[in-house]
Parts: C-alpha cells; sequence; structure tokens
C-alpha cells in the first residue's frame, strides 16, 4: 500500500469507529484491525490516538466550512447570513462532540476538554479566515474582530451545554433556546459598527 492509501485506510478505520463507539472507548487495537494493518503502522505516520482524532476532526471541519460557506445565500441579509453561519457552526460542534468524542467523555475527562478548546479554536481562524477571503467587504477591517467576537461568545455557550446538560435532550433544548433567545443579540452586538 502506499502511503496516502495506508493514512486513509486508518482516517476512515477510526472516523467509523469513533462515530460508532466514541473516542474514548476506541482502542488502536480496535483501529488496526478495522484498517487491516499492524498496530505499529498507525504509530508511523500518527503521533497517538489523539493526534489522529484531531488530523480526522479538521478534514471533518475543511470539508463543513467549505460546505457551509457556500450553502447561505449572501442575498439573505447580513444578519440572517451571519444567523445561520453561527447555527451551521454550532451543528459542526455538536456533531464532533456527539458522533466523534462522546458527552460522558467530554464531561469527565479534563484532556476531552482541553481537545475540545484547542479544536474549537482551530474551527475559529479557519472559520474567520475563509469568510474574511471569500465573503466580506475588505473595506470593514474591523469585521474580522466582530465576527471573531461572534464566533468566540457562540462558541462558550455551545460548549458550555454540554457541561451543564444531562442529556442529549437536555442539549437540544439549550441549543434551541440559544438560537431563539441569544443569537439574535450576539448577531447584533458583532454587526455594530
Amino acid at each position: 500500500m502506499e502511503v496516502e492509501k495506508i493514512k486513509e485506510a486508518i482516517k476512515r478505520a477510526s472516523q467509523d469507529l469513533f462515530r460508532k463507539y466514541g473516542y474514548h472507548k476506541t482502542s488502536v487495537n480496535q483501529i488496526a484491525k478495522k484498517a487491516k494493518i499492524a498496530k505499529a503502522t498507525i504509530y508511523k505516520y500518527f503521533d497517538s490516538k489523539e493526534v489522529l482524532l484531531h488530523t480526522i476532526l479538521m478534514d471533518y471541519i475543511r470539508v463543513s466550512v467549505d460546505e457551509l460557506i457556500h450553502s447561505v445565500p449572501e442575498e439573505s441579509g447580513e444578519e440572517q447570513y451571519l444567523s445561520s453561519l453561527i447555527l451551521k457552526t454550532s451543528r459542526i460542534s455538536y456533531t464532533i462532540c456527539n458522533e466523534f468524542i462522546g458527552w460522558e467523555f467530554i464531561r469527565e475527562s479534563a484532556n476531552a476538554q482541553e481537545f475540545l478548546k484547542i479544536l474549537s479554536d482551530d474551527l475559529e481562524k479557519l472559520l474567520i479566515r475563509s469568510f474574511t477571503d471569500i465573503h466580506l467587504s475588505q473595506s470593514d477591517q474591523t469585521f474580522p474582530a466582530r465576527l471573531g467576537f461572534l464566533i468566540k461568545a457562540s462558541k462558550s455557550i455551545i460548549f458550555s451545554f454540554a457541561f451543564i446538560s444531562v442529556s442529549d435532550s437536555d442539549v437540544r433544548k439549550n441549543f434551541v433556546s440559544f438560537q431563539k433567545e441569544l443569537l439574535p443579540y450576539l448577531v447584533k452586538a458583532a454587526l455594530k459598527p
């Protein structure tokens, strides 16, 4: 197998297992077995299971952000556009927590919480860079900072759901409250010159 095919097999096997069992409950042995390679081969390409997870999630985020950027019509108005952006970004974060890592592990593990902070910072930078490059007027030099404020405030609220909610239905309820009650005010604050 050539290098890229091996890496893809490892990432695909990991993604399937992380989504099925969660990051914490998936072992490197299971990944190697599913990818039909030796366990040592995984460590040849990825320093740790955490690095492998980060790689998979960044791939997922890049594809999701690209789809997100091109899926919201700008004609809907800047306020609606940003609201839609934040909601879709929040869904990406929810999917990462729910399908790849697992809520219980996130609530109980300081390592998972630190990992999520790093990942959400990467997501924030990618979003700001993508939107400033593609959609936003270069004449408004303050917009990247205001978009950063909107994303930081939103992600803090969204990630707090994982730590205060007892069940997935609580997370969903909190998300709906955020969408209806908080997001409109955050968007208005971000749009003020």
